[in-house]
């Protein structure tokens, strides 16, 4: 804090003194009366102090915004990443465009030459109508369909990855003598699936046209038939039918591939 003395007529001098550092800053005479130093002067110097600390304090507030911007696209990039599933593991799972169709039942990197050798044989009936395109594992085919590890040497076992479809292709190559426990298994989950009253309309027709055949070792559970929107407009009786047709051509293609 600054003292300020007046000037006399005689010239006496003037001290601006500062308490911490008791520094005279100005002597000024007088001549003819007058004053040569100002208020105007000293009003700009504190003016030039004040204008300093302003000059700090924006510094200081600059500093915490950019800290504070950088933060928060952090935090935005962050969220992005986590809803667009950018975060963790790159691993993808069987059935996707990661790579492999399948895996095998003690084996990863697809189905088996007989399982892939089968499924073409229905893509090749099917076409663009083939609507599986999502491999279930070992596990996934025990918990879904109630067909355990014992039962089988090999299997193929595809649904569609959108949950509102249905179209299921199961080939399970049995254990010798374990044919009808798989056949027992597959028929159970069709019996559930035809009595599940939460089926979409458009579902309806398909699961209840859905089979299970054994032919040898083999079971084979189909339900397919593609999209049924026209037929629908026939009624119930015209979807089971078509989709019916479709079911046993797909069995029939499977059995020509084995050979039987």
């Amino acid at each position: 804090m600054c003292r300020f003395y007046d000037f006399s007529e005689n010239g006496q001098k003037a001290v601006i003194q500062n308490q911490e550092e008791n520094i005279d800053m100005y002597v000024c005479q007088s001549t003819q009366g007058g004053v040569i130093m100002k208020k105007s002067v000293v009003y700009l110097l504190a003016g030039v102090l004040m204008f300093q600390l302003a000059a700090c304090g924006n510094d200081a507030n600059n500093s915490q915004e950019s800290s504070g911007s950088q933060s928060s696209s952090e935090t935005v990039s962050n969220s992005s990443d986590l809803s667009t599933g950018n975060v963790g593991s790159s691993e993808t799972l069987p059935g996707t465009d990661g790579g492999s169709e399948g895996t095998l039942p003690g084996e990863e990197g697809g189905w088996s030459e007989e399982m892939t050798g089968l499924k073409s044989a229905v893509v090749d009936l099917l076409g663009q109508n083939y609507w599986p395109d999502m491999a279930l594992d070992a596990e996934m085919l025990e918990v879904r369909f109630g067909v355990t590890k014992d039962m089988y040497d090999d299997f193929l076992a595809e649904i569609p990855m959108i949950s509102n479809n249905v179209d299921t292709l199961v080939i399970v190559k049995a254990k010798e003598g374990q044919a009808d426990a798989v056949e027992s298994a597959l028929n159970a989950y069709r019996d559930v699936q035809v009595q599940d009253t939460m089926q979409y309309p458009m579902n309806v027709g398909k699961v209840q046209a859905s089979m299970v055949e054994k032919t040898g070792n083999y079971v084979i559970f189909v339900l397919l038939g593609a999209d049924t929107t026209e037929l629908m407009e026939q009624g119930d009786e015209a979807v089971v039918e078509a989709c019916q047709q479709v079911n046993q051509s797909v069995i029939d293609a499977i059995k020509q591939k084995l050979g039987q």
